[in-house]
């Protein structure tokens, strides 16, 4: 049943590393990390994603700013609480990684960022239109993890696969292929202020409906 539901979720990313380690928090004495890694777009865009590392897996005092990795693992999210409100943060949990040459980065880009994703909508679907007219839908799914807990994880679909989550009900189960992605926007604060913010998600390439009944 574990090994199941691990591989609803799952992971792999080839990048560089372009932070040093940040400390997250601590699980019965072992110790967990953050640490910044930039993965090509197939476009000349970057996308910024933030591993999450146990500190057994790797020496967090060392800078490896400019080395190339490649981890696999699983896109978690949690609550943490800021004033009145939870906010939902996100990274990809870590659970193997290795140092690469720049010989064996990938020519192909869309190799350096994959993601699949098995789980269930748990919110209506919004679909919108650009100014542009590009069609464009988000949804929340919930990805069941060990242990009785899920991660909420924000994906959004373009065009045809945007049009069919459209029509996608709250409970829906989905298997979902694509890439995670950063995206910078701002935040009113106030009249006078405004913050830069980044949010991840899952830019979707595939969507399946799952019948459950069969």
């Amino acid at each position: 049943m574990l090994d199941k539901v691990i591989e609803n979720n799952q992971v792999n990313i080839i990048g560089e590393v372009v932070s040093e380690f940040k400390f997250s928090h601590e699980v019965f004495g072992e110790g967990f990390y953050l640490v910044d890694v930039s993965v090509n777009r197939l476009s000349e865009m970057v996308d910024i994603i933030p591993l999450m590392i146990s500190e057994r897996l790797i020496d967090v005092t060392k800078d490896y700013r400019g080395m190339k990795i490649e981890v696999s693992g699983q896109f978690r999210s949690y609550n943490r609480h800021e004033e009145t409100r939870n906010k939902l943060i996100l990274s990809i949990f870590v659970r193997e990684l290795q140092f690469i040459d720049d010989d064996d980065m990938p020519e192909d880009q869309s190799k350096s960022n994959q993601i699949f994703l098995d789980g269930f909508v748990c919110k209506p679907p919004t679909y919108r239109k650009t100014p542009l007219g590009r069609e464009i839908a988000d949804i929340l799914i919930a990805v069941n993890r060990p242990y009785g807990k899920s991660d909420y994880i924000p994906c959004i679909a373009w065009g045809r696969n945007a049009r069919y989550a459209a029509g996608i009900e709250v409970g829906g189960h989905l298997q979902i292929q694509g890439r995670v992605q950063s995206r910078e926007y701002t935040k009113k604060i106030n009249d006078e202020e405004v913050e830069k913010r980044i949010a991840y998600e899952v830019s979707v390439c595939k969507i399946d409906v799952i019948n459950d009944e069969e």
